[in-house]
């Protein structure tokens, strides 16, 4: 079984690497869309992004969530992931990744150049040694397209943050899907946020808000650039959202959606968003 597995992950990374989805730019006139469908794991990341013949999973909350990633999956009719990204090896963004990793083909699993430990850290990288993965550790900034949907994966400028040093490893990811603009931002603290933003000026329409929402002096900045209309918080009734974030949000005239609240189903077209609870 462990040798079909592995060679449906060769033929899968083949496959994507002759069909140059790497290097795909948008056609003129190409239609897109993406869904992004963020599960409701409390104060834990997991984003599943959909387009029309691909899928990418963007971390995998804590430990027992790869159970239900991989239910979603199956109800969406998704089989194989062309890529997962893991934004940083805190327990709450890989705990769920020996499991996905078990049961489904991945076509490439990037991995940020940060510290890692703890047992949620071991299991993963007990994991990627029984299933024979190897990750890529990002050090340079890349980029990928999926049925015109542009994916651009940034890594931290510094080998070592003095300062949460694993939060500030995180992988920052951003989606352009036609005119529209997504940012997922790990748990990136002040100077991993403040790098990000001397480099990238761009407009943002929805935000992953960093952190979970933790309120750091850089978040100001960050939506005042950014300008976002939506924003995401990764939350739980027992550790929820901080009233001072949300009060900015609020200022800004940013419409907030949480994870404690359910999961939230994100549909573009291209030109315009729809955010709404996909359960309730």
């Amino acid at each position: 079984m462990k040798k079909l597995r592995n060679l449906s992950v060769l033929l899968l990374a083949a496959a994507l690497l002759l069909s140059g989805c790497g290097d795909t730019r948008e056609q003129p006139g190409q239609e897109v869309h993406l869904q992004v469908y963020c599960f409701s794991f409390g104060k834990a990341d997991a984003f599943l992004l959909t387009t029309e013949h691909g899928a990418v999973l963007i971390d995998t909350g804590n430990k027992g969530c790869g159970k239900e990633i991989l239910a979603y999956c199956r109800d969406k009719g998704v089989y194989s992931l062309d890529y997962l990204i893991l934004s940083h090896f805190d327990k709450d963004h890989i705990g769920g990744a020996p499991r996905v990793l078990q049961g489904l083909p991945v076509g490439q699993l990037l991995q940020p150049d940060g510290p890692g430990e703890g047992g949620a850290y071991d299991n993963y990288a007990d994991a990627l040694a029984e299933l024979s993965v190897e990750p890529l550790t990002l050090k340079e900034e890349t980029s990928f397209t999926l049925d015109g949907v542009r994916f651009t994966v940034n890594p931290p400028e510094r080998n070592n943050y003095a300062d949460s040093a694993a939060n500030n490893a995180s992988l920052i990811v951003s989606v352009e899907c036609g005119d529209c603009r997504l940012l997922f931002t790990g748990d990136a603290e002040n100077l991993r946020l403040e790098e990000w933003m001397n480099a990238h000026r761009e407009r943002y329409d929805f935000i992953k808000m960093p952190h979970h929402g933790a309120w750091h002096r850089a978040l100001e900045p960050l939506l005042i650039q950014a300008k976002p209309s939506w924003a995401l918080i990764t939350c739980s009734d027992a550790e929820p959202e901080e009233a001072k974030t949300l009060r900015k949000l609020e200022k800004l005239d940013v419409q907030v959606f949480l994870t404690r609240l359910g999961p939230v189903l994100l549909d573009c077209d291209g030109s315009s968003i729809h955010i709404r609870y996909a359960e309730g």
